[in-house]
C-alpha cells in the first residue's frame, strides 16, 4: 500500500488557547467588539474585543491577529505617534505594548510588554504622546501618572496629582487630550466637569475650564484656540484657551433639546481648506422620543444629518486626506455588529464597501456552500450582477491602506455561499485572505410576505426632525422565519443553482444577465403519499406569488417544488448533465425533472411510530412533552423498576465518573439502535452516481438517499437521450435497499471507480478537468455513518471492509467531504481523501479506497456546538466554520492549499522621532532596533502602582 501523501497543519501566528488549533486566517467581523483605534501614520486600523483579541487591518489582505493572555475586555487601544507600536487597556486594569516585528521579510504582531495598576485607583484615560516616548494614565482617583515608554518607567518628577489641580474631588479622569500645537499643553477633563490645561515642561496648570455639567469628552480644534467639550445633558460647549481661568463658555447648545436628551459621548471638529468645519458627535438624541436610536450627528454648514445605526456605537475616528491632510474625506464607526465607512467628500455622503470586515451575519447564517475552482466566464458574470446591487455604494476607494500585502494571487476563484435566515443566500469571493462580498440573492420575492416592499433604509422622510439617515446593512430580524435557507447546491459548469427552505420549499435558479419578469411555477410534492392517520402540527407553507415577479440581473428562479408536509428540506443535490435535483426532508426524499418540471420519484421514509416527525419547530414545546412522555413509556417497557436508594447511587457514581472523565471522550463499543428512535425517516444525504447496480457490465445513472435510522436506497434511473430529453418522461426503480446493523445514521455515501477514486463531479469531464472514471474494474460504495465507514462492492452490495470510528475514541461522524490532496513536492501527484469531522471537534484524513486513518487533528472545542453544526468542506483540503455568530475560521489539512495573511508594514519616516524610535533612511524592516528593547523589558515586566 502506497504511503498517503504528506498532509501539513498550517499554524498562524496567534496560537489559541487550545494549543494546537488548525487555523490559518479568521473571516468575516470580530464578535462583541470592544474598542477601537486608528494610526494616521500607519492607515492601520485596530479593533480590540471582550473576549481580549486585537486584531488589525490595512490593506485588503494586510491583517494582524494578537491574543492576551488575560480572559479580559479590551477597553481601549492607542497607537504610539509615528512608530509601529501601540498600547492597549483591558478591564482588568492592565496594559499591554504590542509591535509589529519584521521576520523573514514579513511583518509579526507580538506583545513586547506589560505592566497592571494594582487596585484601585484605575486607569480611566489613556493619553499616548506625540513624542513617541510617554504615555499618560489618567485614573479613578483623578490623579494622572507619566509612563516612559517602551520601559514602562514611571516619571514620578512628572506625575500630575489631584492636589496640584484642585482641592476638592472632581471624581475620576474623563478625558486626556494633547494641544495639536503645543505638545507640552494637555488638557485633564474630570469627571464632573473641569477641565485643567496642564504645562507638561512648567509642571504647572495655566488654565482651569469650569464646565458645570458632568463631562463625556473633549476635542481641541485644530489651530490649538478652542476646546470643545460634550456633557451628559445632552449639551456641547466650546470655551477659548487663553492665558487665565474662565468663568463663561464661549458658547453652549444643546442640538436635539429642549427636552431632556443623552450624553454626547464623543465630539470632533475638523477644519476643510475651504469652507466650514465639519462637526461630529455621538449621541445626544432626546431621551423620550429617540432614547433607542444609536446615531452619530455630522453637521457641515447647513448640511446637518444624524447618521442612524443599527446596533450600539463603540468609537469612531475621521480620516483626513488633501495636500495638507487636513479635509475629512472618511467617517469610520464601529459599532457592535459591523463597520461603516462613510464618504464625506462626495455629495450625500454616500457609504463605501468594505473589503473585509463585513458582517456575515447581517441576517443570521443558516447554512454554507463552498464551491473551488469557479470558472472565469461565471465568475464574471456573478460580479456584473453584484456591481448592478451595489450601485447606491461610493466610488472612492478604500481608504484603509496600510501596510502591504505580499501574498501571492491566488491559484483559483473560489466561491462561499451563505443561506441566511431572511431567505437570502450571499456570494462571498473566498479565493484569499478577505471574504469580499460579491453578490446577494434574494428569495423573498417568489413568496408573499410581511415585507413591505417600499420600504427603503437609507432614506429618512422629509423635514423629519432629527433628520435621520439609515445606514448599515445589520438586520437581525425576519419577515418571515419560513423563508430561512437550509440547503444549497450550485453547479459551476452549468450556471444552475438550487436552494431549499425552512418550509420545504426548493428553489430552482438559472443565471440571467438582464432583469426579466416571469412566472414562477409550482409543483407540490406530498411525501406522505396519501397515508392515514398523520397531521402536521408545525408552520404552513409559503405562499407563491401568482402575478408574473420582475427579478434583477442574476440567478433568477424559474421552478419551485413545494414539499407537503412543509418541514425543513434536510438534504439537497444538483445533477445539471441529467437536469435533476434530489430533496429530503423528515417525511421522505424526491427526484425532480427541473427540464420537463415533474416529479420522477416520492419516497415516504417516515416511521409509523414517529410522531415527532409531525411537528416543525415551532412546536418545540410540544416536542420536549413528547420526547418526556416517550422516555417514560420506554422505561416501562422495560420493565426496569429501581429503587430511590439505587437511583440516587447510581446518579451519584455518574456524577463521579463525569467529573473524572472532564468530558474526555469514552472508548465504548457500537450501541444499537432502536427502531422507535425518532426521525429515523429523516433524510440525511442524496447522492448521484453513474455506476453498476444491475450487473457488472452495465453502468446506470443511480440515486443514493441515506436516512437517520441507518437504511440506504438506491435507485435505477432511465434517462431518455439527448435528443429525446425534453419529450420522454425520466423513470426511477428500486434497485437496492440497505440496513445498516446499528442504525446509525448515514452522514455520508460516495462511489469508488476501478481506481479507488472517487466519481467526478457532473460535467466536470466533459469540461476536461477531471479524468473520466474507471469504468473497467468494480466499483465500491463506500457507506459512512456517525459511528463507522463500511465499503460494500458492488454491485451485489456485499461487506467487504469497515472502520469503526466509535470503537476507537467514542466520536460520532458529524461531517464528511471528499478532497484531493496536491503534494507541495511534485506538481502532478496527489490523492483523494475523505475528511472527516467529529462531535469531539477533531479532524480526521481517512485514505481511500482503503479506508486508513491517516491523520488526526483537534480543531474545534468539543463544547462548541453550532461550531461543529456549520463546518463545511472545501475540495482542496480546507474548511470553514463558525467560530462566532459574525466569524468563520479557516483552516487548511493541505501543505499546498494554505491561504493566510502575509503583509509587511514598516515604520514610517518622520523626522520629529527620536532616534531611538526613527524608522530607516533607506525604508528596510527595523527588526534590529527592537533586540535590545526585548532585553530591557525582561526586568521589567510590571509597573506596580500601589495607593496612597
Amino acid at each position: 500500500m502506497r504511503a498517503f501523501l504528506e498532509v501539513g497543519i498550517v499554524l498562524y501566528t496567534l496560537v489559541s488557547v487550545l494549543g494546537s488549533f488548525v487555523k490559518t486566517v479568521e473571516h468575516g467581523f470580530p464578535h462583541q467588539p470592544s474598542a477601537l483605534g486608528y494610526s494616521p501614520s500607519l492607515k492601520l486600523l485596530a479593533i480590540g474585543t471582550r473576549s481580549g483579541a486585537i486584531k488589525l487591518y490595512g490593506s485588503p489582505g494586510v491583517e494582524f491577529m494578537g491574543l492576551h493572555d488575560e480572559n479580559a475586555a479590551v477597553t481601549q487601544v492607542h497607537f504610539m505617534p509615528h512608530q509601529v507600536e501601540l498600547v492597549t487597556l483591558l478591564d482588568d486594569n492592565s496594559l499591554h505594548m504590542w509591535t509589529l516585528r519584521g521576520h523573514n521579510g514579513l511583518s509579526e504582531l507580538l506583545e513586547i510588554g506589560r505592566f497592571t495598576l494594582t487596585g484601585p485607583p484605575g486607569v480611566t484615560a489613556v493619553l499616548a504622546h506625540s513624542s513617541g516616548e510617554l504615555l499618560l494614565l489618567g485614573t479613578e482617583g483623578g490623579h494622572v501618572f507619566v509612563v516612559e515608554v517602551p520601559g514602562f518607567r514611571e516619571l514620578e518628577e512628572r506625575n500630575i496629582s489631584l492636589d496640584q489641580v484642585s482641592s476638592r474631588n472632581l471624581e475620576h479622569v474623563e478625558a486626556l487630550q494633547e494641544n495639536p500645537v503645543d505638545p507640552d499643553q494637555v488638557i485633564i477633563g474630570y469627571g464632573r466637569g473641569l477641565m485643567v490645561i496642564w504645562d507638561l515642561e512648567k509642571k504647572l496648570a495655566i488654565q482651569h475650564i469650569p464646565a458645570t455639567q458632568q463631562l463625556e469628552s473633549v476635542c481641541w480644534t485644530e489651530d490649538g484656540k478652542y476646546i470643545l467639550s460634550s456633557h451628559s445633558d445632552g449639551s456641547y460647549c466650546r470655551w477659548m484657551v487663553g492665558g487665565q481661568d474662565m468663568n463663561e463658555e464661549e458658547k453652549s447648545d444643546i442640538p436635539y433639546g429642549h427636552f431632556p436628551c443623552k450624553a454626547i459621548s464623543k465630539i470632533v471638529q475638523l477644519p476643510t481648506e475651504e469652507g466650514p468645519p465639519f462637526l461630529l458627535f455621538s449621541g445626544g438624541m432626546p431621551r423620550a422620543s429617540y432614547g433607542d436610536r444609536h446615531c452619530i450627528t455630522v453637521i457641515h454648514g447647513k448640511t446637518h444629518v444624524a447618521l442612524d445605526f443599527t446596533s450600539r456605537i463603540i468609537d469612531f475616528f475621521v480620516i483626513r486626506d488633501g495636500p495638507q491632510r487636513t479635509d475629512p474625506s472618511a467617517l469610520v464607526v464601529l459599532v457592535e455588529e459591523e463597520l461603516v465607512v462613510i464618504d464625506l467628500q462626495t455629495e450625500g455622503w454616500p457609504i463605501i464597501q468594505t473589503p473585509y470586515l463585513v458582517p456575515l451575519h447581517s441576517s443570521a447564517i443558516t447554512c454554507s456552500h463552498h464551491v473551488s475552482t469557479i470558472p472565469l466566464k461565471l465568475w464574471e458574470r456573478i460580479l456584473a450582477a453584484g456591481k448592478h446591487q451595489n450601485a447606491h455604494y461610493s466610488k472612492k476607494p478604500w481608504p484603509i491602506t496600510g501596510g502591504q500585502n505580499l501574498a501571492p494571487d491566488p491559484p483559483q476563484r473560489d466561491l462561499l455561499l451563505t443561506g441566511h435566515e431572511d431567505g437570502t443566500v450571499r456570494f462571498w469571493d473566498a479565493s484569499g485572505v478577505c471574504l469580499y462580498p460579491m453578490y446577494k440573492l434574494s428569495t423573498a420575492g417568489v413568496f408573499h410576505t410581511d415585507a413591505d416592499p417600499n420600504d427603503n433604509m437609507n432614506q429618512g422622510t422629509e423635514g423629519e426632525w432629527p433628520p435621520f439617515r439609515k445606514v448599515g446593512c445589520f438586520d437581525p430580524y425576519s419577515d418571515d422565519p419560513r423563508l430561512g435557507i437550509q440547503k444549497i447546491h450550485l453547479c459551476k459548469y452549468s450556471g444552475y443553482l438550487t436552494v431549499a427552505g425552512t418550509a420545504g420549499q426548493i428553489l430552482m435558479l438559472e443565471l440571467n444577465d438582464e432583469a426579466a419578469e416571469q412566472t414562477v411555477e409550482a409543483k407540490v410534492v406530498d411525501l406522505l403519499q396519501g397515508q392515514e392517520g398523520f397531521r402536521w402540527k408545525g408552520h404552513t407553507q409559503l405562499d407563491i406569488q401568482e402575478d408574473p415577479v420582475m427579478f434583477p440581473a442574476g440567478f433568477q428562479p424559474f421552478a419551485v417544488v413545494q414539499c407537503q408536509p412543509p418541514a425543513v428540506v434536510t438534504a439537497l443535490t444538483l445533477h445539471s448533465e441529467w437536469k435533476l435535483i434530489a430533496f429530503g426532508t423528515s417525511h421522505g426524499f424526491g427526484l425532480y425533472d427541473y427540464q420537463q418540471k415533474n416529479s420522477v420519484l416520492i419516497k415516504c421514509t417516515l416511521n409509523p411510530s414517529d410522531q415527532l416527525a409531525m411537528e416543525g419547530p415551532l412546536s418545540r414545546v410540544k416536542s420536549i412533552k413528547k420526547s418526556l412522555r416517550q422516555s417514560f413509556r420506554r422505561i416501562r417497557r422495560s420493565r426496569v423498576s429501581l429503587r430511590k436508594q439505587h437511583l440516587q447511587e447510581a446518579n451519584a457514581r455518574l456524577e463521579a465518573e463525569l467529573a473524572e472523565m472532564e468530558l474526555a471522550p469514552v472508548q465504548r463499543k457500537i450501541e444499537a439502535r432502536s427502531s422507535d428512535d425518532s426521525f429515523t425517516g429523516l433524510v440525511r444525504t442524496l447522492y448521484f452516481a453513474d455506476t453498476f447496480l444491475s450487473d457488472s457490465s452495465h453502468n446506470t445513472p443511480s440515486l443514493w438517499a441515506g436516512t437517520n435510522g441507518g437504511c440506504v436506497f438506491a435507485y435505477m434511473l432511465r434517462l431518455p437521450s439527448v435528443e429525446h430529453r425534453a419529450d420522454e418522461p425520466v423513470t426511477a426503480q428500486l434497485s437496492k435497499e440497505i440496513q445498516l446493523m446499528h442504525r446509525a445514521p448515514v452522514v455520508g455515501i460516495v462511489v469508488l471507480d476501478g481506481h479507488g477514486a472517487p466519481l467526478p463531479e457532473p460535467l466536470e469531464v466533459a469540461h476536461d478537468l477531471a479524468r473520466a472514471p474507471d469504468m473497467q474494474g468494480s466499483h465500491h460504495l463506500l457507506v459512512v455513518s456517525e459511528e463507522q465507514f463500511k465499503v460494500f462492492t458492488l454491485p451485489k452490495v456485499s461487506a467487504k471492509m469497515k472502520l469503526k470510528l466509535t470503537a476507537v475514541d467514542g466520536s460520532r461522524v458529524r461531517r464528511v467531504g471528499m478532497a484531493w490532496f496536491g503534494s507541495s513536492r511534485t506538481e502532478d501527484y496527489g490523492e483523494s481523501g475523505l475528511l472527516v469531522l467529529t462531535n469531539q471537534g477533531d479532524v480526521h484524513v481517512v485514505s481511500l479506497p482503503h479506508v486508513k486513518m491517516q491523520v488526526q487533528y483537534p480543531c474545534i472545542r468539543r463544547e462548541d456546538v453550532s461550531g461543529i453544526a456549520s463546518c463545511v468542506f472545501t475540495k482542496h483540503g480546507q474548511g470553514f466554520y463558525l467560530i462566532s455568530p459574525s466569524e468563520f475560521e479557516r483552516f487548511s489539512l493541505s501543505t499546498r492549499c494554505v491561504v493566510e495573511p502575509r503583509c509587511l508594514v514598516e515604520a514610517p519616516l518622520h523626522s520629529g522621532c527620536s532616534n531611538q524610535h526613527q524608522s530607516q533612511p533607506d525604508g528596510a524592516s527595523s527588526t534590529h532596533r527592537y533586540i535590545n528593547l526585548e532585553v530591557s523589558l525582561m526586568s521589567r515586566l510590571s509597573w506596580i502602582r500601589t495607593p496612597n
